[in-house]
């Protein structure tokens, strides 16, 4: 029987510029993809496999920083556990990966469970064990840590520096990805608030005549009313003719709607140019000062509902109403409000098809358990599409996805602005297939604050 041949240097230099192939491969495939994809939910999970397959490792995930909740998020997931971790929270202040964040430096770790740090809680919650993993930190150009990578269960033997030093390096690639398309972000915003200013200033000239016409029309009008019925007495006081009767008559419709029709166009004219420069504040992620005052939230939403229905009913869909609730007046912006409603009333109308139904409804809630006061619920349910769990998670977030060809997503940013104005909440479920429900929580408050209720210099986001 021939005996085994021991490996000779010639081998073991073989080997090592086999892996290095494979390692450049990886980098060279990466980079590439750096300049051809655009979205991270593309790139990143690309990164994630070019890393299981150079490392030959089992499962791996992207974890990033959410400065709202201190606490880093599986955002990317690749391995049987993907749909169960993928946007589950995890504190920066335990395990393996929360010392990685915090330190910024890489670790190799044979046996994460003999690791105190360890959190095997994540694990037992997917049914998945760790025997190995590789945990790197994904830091800026400038060196800020803004998230880890993690791969874990090498197929064969363990991970060695040549793994950490691969994935080191792809770890950096995720962290160049995310800082472009932040800083793509960046320029597409200062482009559109630059194009929506100049489209305000020319809102703002175009209504002009519109507002001053309309003025002078009521001048007029008034005028030669007042001319009509001087002439009118007159000629009654000579003859009693009965021709001005019938005049009168004419002119009754005319009498009794002019004013109301000249105030509408006047506050129309006047909501175009106030909504334009909401939609640059909300591109600019500014949050407008609330305007606080007694209100009845459920007149707000027939507000809204008069000046929809026409819509909802040229689309074959019903705009039901008839859920409110039996709300006491509570201190709210009313044109915040407005403009929250209307959008989601708006937005869910081409997501409904012919036949469906969208369902507003309002109620009072108790105090919760957790102390923060008796609440105003808001709900616009709709028997539409519904969406993909992916943009549902993000929807109120700042990396919402737009799925409306040409959509823009202000719909959504004005609504979570108003939202945060009010220091509520919003929320949404949804089932493809089966529709949507968008839920808004606001505080109850019987009195008008004397200030701010939060700090709007700011944007302050909530996550759904």
């Amino acid at each position: 029987m021939a005996e085994q041949c021991a490996p000779t240097d010639a081998d073991a230099v073989a080997a090592k510029l086999a892996l290095r192939e494979r390692q450049l491969y990886a980098i060279a495939r990466i980079s590439a993809a750096l300049y051809s994809q655009v979205r991270l939910d593309t790139l990143l999970p690309e990164i994630i496999n070019v890393s299981l397959a150079v490392a030959g490792a089992d499962a791996g995930s992207i974890l990033l920083y959410d400065p709202k909740t201190d606490d880093l998020e599986f955002r990317y997931v690749v391995g049987e556990a993907s749909e169960r971790l993928t946007g589950e929270h995890h504190s920066v202040s335990t395990g393996i990966c929360g010392r990685v964040f915090s330190t910024g430096v890489a670790e190799i770790s044979d046996d994460p469970r003999s690791d105190e740090s360890h959190d095997a809680e994540v694990g037992q919650r997917v049914s998945y064990v760790t025997r190995n993993m590789v945990t790197v930190p994904l830091k800026t150009g400038e060196g800020e840590v803004i998230g880890v990578m993690q791969i874990l269960n090498k197929h064969e033997g363990l991970f060695d520096e040549a793994d950490l030093e691969v994935l080191s390096i792809l770890a950096n690639q995720a962290a160049m990805a995310i800082e472009h398309v932040e800083l793509m972000r960046r320029v597409r915003v200062a482009e559109t608030v630059k194009k929506i200013g100049d489209i305000s200033h020319d809102i703002k000239n175009m209504m002009t005549p519109v507002e001053s016409g309309m003025k002078t029309l009521e001048m007029i009008y008034h005028s030669a009313f007042e001319a009509y019925e001087a002439v009118r007495d007159e000629a009654r006081e000579l003859d009693g003719s009965a021709v001005f009767c019938r005049l009168d008559e004419a002119f009754a419709s005319l009498s009794e709607f002019f004013p109301e029709i000249t105030l509408m166009v006047l506050e129309g004219a006047a909501n175009v140019q106030s909504r334009a420069r909401e939609i640059a504040d909300a591109v600019k992620g500014q949050v407008a000062r609330p305007v606080f005052q007694m209100a009845d939230l459920n007149e707000v939403v027939r507000s809204v509902a008069r000046t929809l229905a026409v819509v909802a009913e040229r689309h074959g869909i019903t705009l039901d109403t008839t859920r409110l609730g039996d709300l006491r007046p509570s201190a709210l912006d009313p044109k915040l409000m407005y403009n929250a409603v209307y959008n989601l009333i708006h937005n869910a109308i081409p997501e409904t098809p012919p036949g469906g139904t969208i369902a507003v409804r309002t109620r009072l809630e108790d105090a919760p358990p957790d102390g923060t006061g008796p609440r105003i619920v808001l709900e616009v349910e709709d028997t539409g599409r519904g969406m993909p769990e992916e943009v549902r998670r993000r929807l109120f977030t700042d990396e919402a996805i737009s799925t409306k060809p040409g959509g823009t997503g202000l719909g959504t940013r004005i609504i979570r602005n108003a939202v945060d104005a009010h220091d509520g909440r919003v929320s949404v479920r949804s089932e493809q297939g089966k529709g949507s429900c968008f839920t808004v929580h606001l505080p109850f408050r019987p009195t008008v604050p004397h200030t701010r209720p939060s700090e709007l210099d700011t944007p302050q986001p909530d996550a759904c």
